[in-house]
């Protein structure tokens, strides 16, 4: 039988990749979309994220889903609370509804997009193992269970260890000297007051020098919590975290002189303990043009997630490629690299922000740092709009 053949073949079903393919429908082009998971519902999606008016909502325009996007906003969700290692509240930012990042669950997000694209767009369990070009701008696609397919236009929006990628580039993600480890609280106000209190309605910061808590309360009444910890890369390889009371041990006792009802944060959580060490590519990664191919998202531009960037770079980057492919009919090659200019330049500002916040998060007089952007007091004199930390579930490096 022949091999079968996509005009546009995007690797990922992730907020980039599906915010693509439905950018390409509404404007009358097909593409398939290849995931490795077995269905929509295969894994849990993680938590909170807030989508920026100036990327992740321009793009859900786009797509025609921002009216649908707005009935799923965690109402209050923008509140933040900085606090020190004692406990002392020393910000407490409330979401008065003026904000431009209202929260979503990263759930609810997925469910939108997949919902506003026909059943047969997604190939779930079509995990890609490999990808040759074949000249012309056509690849070929390899996939696990020994299928394969040939395409037009390659586009890797597989995460941070990318399948593609090595097709455009040498660049593999470095260990950024951060780990986390996750931990949940269920039902927070009745089950667990105190850290609910603690948390608040939107998103906590909980800082001292090379670490802190980082939590947000969920649509669903739960906490969803990140330690984070200044470590070598291979702190994480000694925690056992098939014991979640050795994981909590482990992750506490670097807390020990922290208050009680942040370490409670961690103490007191429901379930596994998840360990994510924190990868990022170079600032300002880029690649000259490859014939048929392209990136978006974290196989583009995986960067720390402490200025909340991931998600929304992945939904716009969707957004704009769909739109230069439906401004450029039969010229893929001048959509795309019209697509990567954009791209690589908006990713390159990003990447240098999210690593200067994540620097001034776990700073030695932290969360000093933190209070000052809020409150205009830093260098450059501007108050710091309430941004979150979205790490993705879908790419654990450990």
């Amino acid at each position: 039988m022949p091999i079968p053949h996509h005009p546009v073949a995007i690797v990922g079903a992730g907020p980039g990749g599906l915010t693509l393919a439905r950018v390409l429908r509404v404007h009358g082009i097909e593409a398939a979309v290849f995931d490795l998971d077995a269905s929509a519902t295969a894994r849990t999606q993680g938590g909170m994220l807030d989508i920026h008016d100036d990327s992740g909502q321009v793009a859900l325009r786009a797509a025609g889903l921002y009216d649908a996007f707005l009935a799923h906003v965690h109402a209050g969700g923008q509140a933040t609370r900085v606090l020190d290692k004692d406990a002392r509240v020393l910000l407490d930012i409330p979401d008065d509804g003026a904000g431009g990042r209202p929260e979503i669950d990263r759930g609810d997000l997925r469910r939108l997009l997949v919902g506003s694209l026909p059943e047969d767009v997604i190939r779930w369990g079509a995990k890609v193992t490999g990808a040759r070009p074949l000249g012309d701008g056509r690849h070929e696609v390899t996939l696990e269970d020994g299928g394969s397919f040939t395409t037009g236009l390659l586009v890797g929006a597989d995460g941070a260890w990318s399948r593609i990628r090595p097709l455009v580039s040498d660049a593999r993600p470095a260990y950024t000297g951060v780990s986390f480890v996750e931990s949940d609280l269920p039902d927070a106000d009745v089950r667990h007051p105190v850290s609910a209190e603690v948390v608040g309605w939107g998103m906590l910061f909980a800082l001292g020098a090379g670490r802190g808590f980082l939590g947000h309360r969920e649509s669903d009444g739960s906490l969803h919590v990140y330690t984070a910890l200044e470590a070598p890369e291979e702190w994480l390889d000694g925690i056992d975290f098939t014991s979640v009371e050795a994981a909590k041990r482990a992750v506490l006792d670097h807390f020990g002189d922290w208050d009680k009802s942040l370490r409670a944060l961690v103490a007191d959580a429901e379930g596994p303990l998840v360990p994510r060490r924190i990868h990022a590519l170079p600032v300002g990664h880029r690649w000259d043009r490859v014939p048929g191919v392209t990136l978006l998202g974290d196989a583009a531009h995986l960067m720390s997630p402490f200025a909340g960037e991931g998600a929304n770079l992945a939904l716009i980057d969707g957004a704009d490629l769909g739109l230069a492919l439906a401004a450029h009919p039969g010229d893929t090659e001048a959509a795309v690299a019209a697509y990567e200019e954009k791209m690589f330049a908006r990713a390159a500002r990003s990447a240098a922000d999210s690593a200067a916040s994540g620097a001034i998060l776990l700073r030695a007089d932290a969360p000093q740092g933190l209070v000052d952007m809020f409150t205009g007091a830093g260098p450059d004199g501007g108050a710091a709009d309430a941004g979150g930390v979205a790490v993705s579930g879908a790419a654990p490096s450990v």
